[in-house]
């Protein structure tokens, strides 16, 4: 679901637009606007409107009407009970945050306007200042420009495949805003327009979404994940279009959170593609939940709790896959989770970090929990262990944090599969 970043507006302004030619054809609402953006987007990114855009205004009621309606098609209850439940098993989420009516509020804090693909309609909201409305159209063309040439909808059939899902959703808002930006800075490239280049970006952005109050206060997750697609997205378009000018960079998308992080991985010519981890069904309990971090949320995972950026980098360097299992049991929930590395070495140096981050976490001396290739805890009323072994052959970690009187493993190593790429 696109997400506005109204904070692009201050830093926007101060940049010189450059002249184009008009589109005179378009006589729709926000006529002078379409105009003005179409032959510039076109020019940016190499694609043509195959049809012109269909605009209409909304209320920020009827905005919020659409956010609920959205939010109930891509995830049903069950599903997003599930995933809340996962992440508050990771620590990235507080127990008392209902994940649904929070983000049907932020949402509607944060959206000036949005493309539906599902009516080929860019709606934009009434009483956004007319600033922010000429940023979002510009954007919101994007989408309905992306649309005719890719199904942009489809990121949210995926099932299962969080790390995928919030790959493409990056590559498709990286372009939007990538190519947003270019336009407004009068088609340059924008580290040589703007003072500071595209890391001040990225500080402005953060800088302006941290004063709007519903997103001030979201947890770490949520700010993160907002901001990802848009700031790691266009960072990826922008070194996708210098390494294949005239290409799109949805042909096909980014397969994982890592390649977007490392576009190189993306642009080799032997594609770093993430291992496939599957699970058979958890003899733990009766399943809540299963799904992937990545690249991206293992990071988030690991600065959550020790709030170190290098570290948190560090330590999911050399990931190449992952899965873990939500299971309900008879003292309550539990989580299994398992990651795949490059080499032992990053195996061994993840492991390690994942010690501090459960001994952090539970407020427990510094290796209490004990040595060998397996560490075992018993705290606030949970059993954990963490060990480092392999799967097929392949370095991986194991993570087990489970009700302390729950006897056996969410996940057995023998009950794990790969599909190498």
């Amino acid at each position: 679901m696109p997400l506005r970043l109204r904070p692009l507006v201050p830093l926007l302004l101060l940049l010189a637009a450059a002249c184009a030619r008009e589109a005179p054809e378009y006589e729709g609402p926000y006529a002078r606007q379409v105009r003005k953006a179409i032959p510039m987007l076109e020019e940016s990114s190499g694609l043509t409107f195959k049809a012109l855009p269909v605009l209409q205004e909304r209320t920020r009621d009827e905005v919020r009407t659409f956010i609920e309606r959205a939010f109930n098609e891509q995830l049903t209850p069950l599903e997003l009970a599930g995933a809340q439940e996962a992440y508050r098993r990771f620590g990235l989420l507080p127990d008392t945050l209902d994940l649904r009516a929070f983000f049907v509020d932020l949402l509607t804090e944060q959206v000036a306007g949005y493309y539906d693909p599902a009516t080929k309609t860019l709606y934009v909201v009434k009483d956004a200042a007319p600033e922010i409305r000429e940023v979002t159209i510009a954007h919101e063309l994007m989408h309905a420009l992306q649309d005719q040439h890719t199904r942009i909808d489809s990121v949210h059939t995926l099932k299962g495949d969080n790390d995928r899902m919030v790959a493409m959703q990056s590559v498709i808002e990286g372009q939007a805003t990538y190519e947003q930006m270019v336009m407004m800075t009068g088609g340059s490239d924008m580290n040589l327009r703007i003072p500071g280049g595209w890391d001040r970006v990225r500080d402005m952005i953060r800088a302006g979404q941290s004063s709007m109050p519903k997103f001030a206060n979201a947890p770490l997750l949520i700010q993160e994940t907002m901001l990802f697609p848009y700031l790691s997205g266009a960072e990826f378009v922008r070194q996708f279009k210098r390494a294949r000018s005239g290409q799109t960079p949805f042909a096909p998308f980014a397969a994982s959170t890592e390649q977007v992080l490392h576009p190189e991985k993306f642009l080799d010519s032997i594609p770093d593609v993430p291992t496939r981890v599957t699970l058979a069904p958890s003899r733990a309990g009766s399943p809540i939940h299963e799904d992937n971090l990545g690249e991206f949320e293992t990071r988030l995972l690991v600065y959550q709790h020790l709030k170190d950026q290098g570290l948190s980098v560090t330590a999911a360097s050399g990931w190449d896959g992952d899965r873990y299992q939500v299971v309900n049991t008879a003292g309550g929930s539990a989580l299994g989770w398992v990651t795949v590395w490059d080499s032992a070495v990053d195996a061994a140096e993840f492991r390690d970090v994942m010690e501090r981050v459960v001994e952090k976490r539970y407020g427990l001396p510094a290796r209490s929990g004990g040595a060998g290739d397996e560490r075992r805890w018993t705290a606030k009323g949970r059993r954990v262990s963490l060990t480092q072994g392999e799967v097929a052959g392949r370095p991986a970690v194991f993570l087990e944090d489970v009700p302390a009187g729950v006897a056996g493993r969410v996940i057995a190593p023998a009950a794990v599969t790969l599909q190498e790429p």
